[in-house]
């Protein structure tokens, strides 16, 4: 029998019980074809198939996660959405997730602490199965995290500073890659050598930063504070991303000094990119004047004219492993501690660095 939308003019929705009686099986088969359950002959499965796609079924995903305990989505909430970084992450993150047939919701949360506890809360409130966090470490999104997985709701970090024994965390090696980079600018032989991306009081914790500090005091280079700069004077919150304005204005400050640095390690490429547009603006050029190392790798990093050294971040790696972590915890075939993957990084020398100084 052969079905046509012509034919089903009822204009409620098709329901398995419609399937079955046009195809004329037990509305047990139907559901089997449907949910990929149980065994079904080929022919029968086609003939389900062909009525399912004539009478414009759809399944009811509230009555199906009812059953199952599931709504197949996961949260994943990111920082800096501008940021080239984060696109690539979510983009490895829904690639996995659709693998297994589960959707993503994407929640914003750039400027701190308020903005995650509202991303959390969302997210729970719309009933995720799991959630993914990819922003920066803070008290009040911490705490709020805590109360989640007290809920049993799986949550798995990417890059973030936060410790609990349900959590896991995946990471880029952030304290050797901002190592390597400043390691880098003192083997071309810079010892005036600036941060710029957080304030060192505030952003105490950040890997990438206490890899440069460790760099300096490795090779007993003292410490100049002023040469570590990022938000504005007055703005301690650091659990935001850092941005292109914020190495621009930065650099300007920088630039500002007596003996301003011969060198810049950017927390990111985002901040590198800013830095650069302010050394241009001053009439100095880099290498020469300037050199500058950022980290990330975004793909404008080698467009740039000089290209951008930086240290590349395996991105669309952390977003793989971070979602299948996830899906191993809701499906229950994690129900372990804490796990942790921290990533190897790789610096990718270019043009902003220049050649070892005489």
């Amino acid at each position: 029998m052969t079905v046509t939308k012509k034919q089903y003019t009822r204009k409620r929705k098709a329901t398995l019980s419609d399937i079955a009686e046009a195809v004329g099986v037990a509305t047990m088969t139907v559901s089997r074809v449907v949910s990929g359950d149980g065994y079904v002959s080929e022919e029968t499965r086609q003939k389900v198939l062909k009525a399912v796609k004539d009478l414009n079924y759809r399944r009811n995903g509230l009555a199906r996660s009812l059953k199952r305990q599931f709504t197949e989505t996961v949260g994943l909430v990111l920082g800096d959405i501008s940021n080239p970084y984060s696109t690539e992450l979510a983009r490895a993150v829904r690639e996995t997730l659709l693998d297994q047939g589960f959707n993503l919701f994407i929640c914003i949360s750039e400027y701190g602490a308020k903005e995650d506890v509202i991303a959390f809360e969302s997210l729970a409130n719309h009933s995720v199965d799991g959630i993914i966090v990819a922003t920066r470490s803070n008290e009040g999104g911490d705490l709020y995290l805590r109360g989640l997985v007290e809920t049993n709701i799986p949550v798995v970090a990417i890059g973030r500073d936060f410790q609990h024994k349900n959590i896991d965390l995946v990471s880029p090696d952030n304290l050797k890659g901002g190592f390597e980079a400043t390691q880098h600018l003192i083997d071309l032989g810079h010892k005036r050598i600036a941060f710029i991306g957080a304030n060192l009081g505030s952003g105490a914790h950040l890997k990438r930063l206490q890899g440069y500090l460790k760099a300096l005091e490795h090779h007993g280079i003292a410490i100049d504070e002023r040469l570590v700069t990022g938000r504005s004077e007055g703005d301690t919150d650091v659990s935001g991303y850092s941005t292109e304005e914020i190495g621009f204005e930065g650099m300007k400050r920088l630039l500002s000094l007596p003996d301003p640095p011969t060198a810049v390690f950017a927390r990111n490429d985002f901040t590198a990119i800013g830095a650069m547009s302010a050394i241009n603006d001053a009439g100095l050029r880099i290498p020469d004047d300037i050199a500058i190392v950022g980290f990330d790798d975004i793909p404008l990093a080698a467009r740039m004219s000089p290209s951008l050294t930086t240290v590349r971040q395996p991105m669309r790696a952390e977003g793989q492993i971070a979602a299948e972590m996830l899906l191993e915890r809701i499906t229950g075939r994690a129900n372990i501690s804490r796990r942790e993957r921290i990533l190897d990084c790789d610096l990718i020398v270019r043009e902003s660095s220049g050649v070892k100084r005489r």
